[in-house]
């Protein structure tokens, strides 16, 4: 009992890291005292469930294209693999900047994650959805609307996060500056 007790503490840590479990507060480094929180819960729930549902995706269109691959022209052919190959690519590291960012408050990384998924995931899964010329089967339109659905919402909830970070970040900045101006005024008389 006490070894399922154990790893329910370190996946619960892992996933909800500063939950309190068992009496105690662990702390991990992206976890700052002394302010507000400002990450985005929606958005790190949408980017949470987004990573569960890559797999799937990717399963689902590597299944289809193996289906209609003989059926399309050759342009589309290497359309579909190419496109295939760069979402990929970019999936991982748009998610951990997404991830990272939001949860650190960091502006950098999370401006990383907005710019890829609003100038590269964005279009290429707007192509796989609408392009006809790529024969797509219903399973592969379900995966497709349920994938552009988690990245419309990411631009939208990640333009806010950013923009709600950064202002906070440049409210911290001014205090620190003030702070040190009346500690130097006081220190010059």
């Amino acid at each position: 009992m006490e070894t399922v007790r154990s790893a329910v503490d370190s996946i619960t840590q892992t996933v909800f890291p500063g939950i309190q479990i068992s009496g105690k507060v662990r702390t991990r480094s992206y976890i700052k005292s002394g302010g507000e929180v400002k990450s985005s819960l929606p958005l790190q729930m949408a980017l949470y469930f987004n990573v569960y549902f890559s797999p799937v995706w990717f399963l689902t269109h590597i299944c289809t294209l193996n289906v209609k691959y003989a059926v399309l022209s050759q342009l589309y052919k290497i359309v579909l693999v190419t496109v295939m190959v760069v979402v990929v690519i970019v999936e991982i590291p748009r998610l951990y900047l997404g991830y990272i960012g939001n949860l650190t408050e960091k502006v950098p990384e999370l401006a990383g994650f907005w710019l890829l998924t609003l100038l590269l995931q964005f279009p290429l899964h707007a192509l796989l959805l609408f392009n006809e010329n790529t024969i797509i089967l219903p399973l592969e339109r379900a995966v497709d609307i349920l994938m552009m659905t988690f990245i419309v919402f990411e631009i939208i909830a990640g333009y806010f996060a950013i923009k709600v970070i950064a202002h906070q970040q440049m409210t911290r900045f001014h205090q620190q500056m003030q702070h040190l101006e009346e500690f130097s005024l006081v220190d010059n008389q």
